[in-house]
């Protein structure tokens, strides 16, 4: 295969089942006619949106019955990339039926996770987790024509980078459920920092109130102490054999990264879990080990004991670790 279908064929992975489907199968794309409306009643609110960090627009429909302010259809034109076409499609799928004051709760982290396959896995690469940004905005543009205020009274959030849009509990989210660690990698995410930069660190040529480098700092030490909770939550032996596949590897990642990895990490080496697979006798933790502690003569006999030892003593008895 050449390097460059290797490239493409890579970069489509990265992207969710559902969001190939919808890129070329829109459920909800059309129009909505003011006559459409009022032939059943109801009343239609159109509402533009423009991101000008990437030229991508969207046109959201609503038709909404003003007896209870519900939205009872929902259709939209979306003026972008594929990405930009399934986040508007499932935005729109989650507005119908809901009332309006409802709609106005659903934010961009929404419409990522609907369009996720399994709930651990990015629906899109990062360099286009800001199409469901589009989404945010302009579901709160159409409830400002329909209630006749300004669109940014539903803000609840603040805003930390006005070029993308993005607000602090976004990137707090978007931090926490993609393991994110750079600055960088927070703007390929989510596009804060892409643009005039300001809301980096101090020293642009706008001061900010909140800087992504703070953001990021605090939000890494919370989950710090989120593992270091779960890691003593998960002290009993009959719990962790209970637990889903999911819940044993998060425990197992806390115990590791509380007890062991800061050791690895010290001779230049990390691990990490590859599958859990129990039987009658034992709860077999697969593993992998990463830099230096690959290929190295103690990964196989005193380190390995010492990992399997603190599982153990902290998890499990019927705990065996098996590297891969």
């Amino acid at each position: 295969m050449a390097k460059a279908d290797m490239l493409g064929a890579s970069l489509w992975d990265a992207y969710s089942n559902k969001v190939t489907t919808l890129m070329n199968n829109p459920q909800h794309q059309g129009e909505i006619s003011e006559e459409e409306a009022a032939g059943h009643g109801n009343k239609l609110i159109v509402a533009d949106f423009g991101a000008e960090s990437c030229g991508d627009a969207v046109r959201l429909y609503w038709e909404i019955d003003p007896k209870n302010d519900t939205i009872v259809n929902s259709k939209f034109k979306s003026f972008g990339c594929g990405t930009a076409i399934a986040s508007s499609d499932v935005m729109t799928e989650l507005c119908i039926g809901k009332t309006v004051q409802e709609a106005v709760k659903i934010t961009n982290i929404d419409v990522e996770l609907a369009l996720r396959d399994t709930p651990d896995v990015p629906a899109v690469p990062p360099q286009k987790m800001h199409c469901s940004v589009m989404a945010y905005d302009v579901i709160k543009k159409a409830a400002g024509l329909y209630m006749g205020v300004d669109s940014a009274s539903f803000e609840e959030e603040i805003i930390v980078c006005e070029c993308a849009r993005v607000s602090l509990g976004t990137l707090q989210e978007v931090i926490k459920l993609n393991d994110l660690k750079t600055i960088e990698q927070i703007t390929d995410y989510t596009k804060a920092g892409g643009f005039c930069k300001s809301c980096i660190k101090p020293g642009g040529h706008e001061a900010r109130e909140y800087y992504l480098v703070d953001i990021l700092a605090d939000t890494r030490r919370e989950m710090d102490e989120d593992k270091m909770k779960a890691a003593a939550d998960a002290g009993s032996a009959g719990d962790f054999e209970n637990m889903t596949l999911v819940q044993q590897i998060k425990a197992v990642d806390a115990i590791v990264d509380e007890n062991v990895r800061q050791f690895l990490i010290m001779d230049g080496g990390n691990m990490e879990v590859i599958d859990i697979k129990k039987s009658d006798e034992y709860i077999d933790i697969y593993i992998r080990y990463l830099g230096a502690c690959n290929g190295c003569a103690s990964s196989s006999t005193g380190t390995l004991y010492a990992i399997e030892a603190t599982l153990k003593e902290k998890l499990s008895s019927k705990i065996r670790v098996l590297p891969i």
